[in-house]
């Protein structure tokens, strides 16, 4: 199971209680605003799975003056996968790559300029940082805010910290990728 679980995340949201797929996504995107927001489509699919399962079920209807809504609420089963799930240790990746050490290693080995890219990249980063401060040092900014952005912010700074590495390293790497 992957570690962004979109069955898991919607049963936790249920465990606070009934809920409709339209409220569910709301919540979803409001909790977790680094991630990519969830589609309709996937909720909806994603809640017949968990009713089929067992893990969730359909306690009834609700219109409140619109169009008619289906409810849906975990189960006892649903309960019991979200303390298990919520407990499991996330393994770490056995392999790190990612795009920006991908298109470093190919400008090396096709005499490309590393050095820039690595520059322009990093001054992407911070941009970014800069954002996501703004987002933490915004008024009202709730938990679930904060603690994302503080997770993207020490992503992001562990990649600056190997592009600068990298980039110190650029003259050693490349004379090596040249005596082959």
């Amino acid at each position: 199971m992957n570690a962004m679980s979109t069955r898991h995340i919607l049963l936790g949201l249920l465990a606070s209680g009934p809920s409709h797929g339209y409220d569910l996504k709301r919540r979803h995107d409001e909790r977790f605003p680094q991630a990519r927001p969830l589609a309709y489509g996937q909720v909806y699919t994603t809640l017949q799975r968990l009713v089929r399962d067992g893990l969730a079920e359909v306690e009834g209807t609700d219109s409140d003056g619109g169009p008619e809504r289906t409810m849906y609420r975990a189960t006892g089963d649903g309960t019991h996968e979200l303390s298990r799930w919520t407990a499991e240790i996330a393994p770490p990746a056995p392999f790190v790559a990612n795009e920006i050490f991908a298109k470093v290693v190919v400008a090396i080995l096709s005499d490309g300029d590393p050095a820039a890219y690595l520059s322009a990249q990093r001054a992407a980063h911070m941009e970014r940082m800069r954002e996501l401060t703004a987002v933490k040092a915004a008024k009202g900014a709730d938990l679930a805010t904060v603690l994302s952005a503080d997770y993207a912010l020490n992503h992001l700074d562990a990649d600056l910290r190997w592009m600068n590495t990298t980039a110190a390293r650029l003259t050693t790497l490349t004379a090596e990728v040249d005596a082959v």
